[in-house]
């Protein structure tokens, strides 16, 4: 490109920043069996997508150039800052790195990797134990870290949408809550009736806002 203020073609700040953030899910999640890397491959297919349009090639403004052009004629296209679709298509006169499409990315990104975070370590310690994962974040949802996966992928369509994040986003969610269906089937053949009664007490995805009136307790077993 030969416009003046094009803020693209940055490939290696596009490696970098997928990098940090694959590693940086990767250290709070350490996928251990085949459907954990699967989940996380997947994720971080997402990440690659997201920066390689974010300082690579802006191919959702390519492909929306003319309709962007003629319904928003005051705005630079090609520059970087133009990339927050939301933040320019409801003309915020503000800096985009400050308006409310980005500031609530930055609440979801951060909720996320808190999730998949607090989901781990929790997880971690009932496995040293060799018990069912039920205490802390897992005695409020069921699956935090693939909420948390959810919440840090919704938190990048509100900084940055594009095309292809867009339409990877609800193919990841459906394997996601796949993921986790797949996991319960495991977790009631080998506990049965105990399991039962957990996802009777404790929501899969969405936490209630009051908490159950009966914990869920430790089980013995191994963690699902």
């Amino acid at each position: 490109m030969t416009h003046p203020d094009y803020g693209y073609g940055l490939w290696g700040l596009a490696l970098v920043n997928a990098a940090v953030f694959i590693l940086f899910a990767f250290s709070f999640f350490k996928p251990a069996t085949k459907r954990d890397w699967r989940s996380f491959g997947a994720f971080s297919a997402f990440i690659v997508a997201l920066f390689a349009e974010m300082y690579g090639f802006p191919l959702t403004i390519f492909l929306l150039s003319g309709w962007l052009q003629s319904h928003f004629p005051g705005v630079d296209w090609w520059s970087h800052d133009a990339g927050h679709l939301l933040e320019m298509m409801f003309g915020w006169k503000v800096n985009p790195h400050f308006g409310p499409f980005h500031v609530a990315s930055f609440v979801l990104i951060g909720a996320g990797f808190w999730l998949i975070s607090a989901g781990w370590t929790t997880l971690h310690e009932s496995q040293r134990h060799h018990k069912l994962a039920t205490t802390g974040i897992y005695a409020r949802v069921r699956h935090p870290q693939y909420v948390g996966f959810i919440l840090v992928m919704l938190g990048f369509l509100l900084q940055w949408p594009t095309v292809l994040t867009l339409a990877m986003f609800p193919v990841l969610v459906v394997m996601y809550i796949r993921l986790a269906q797949h996991e319960e089937r495991e977790a009631l053949a080998t506990f049965g009736e105990d399991y039962r009664g957990y996802m009777q007490r404790v929501p899969g995805f969405i936490p209630r806002l009051k908490a159950s009136a009966s914990p869920a307790g430790p089980i013995d077993g191994p963690s699902a």
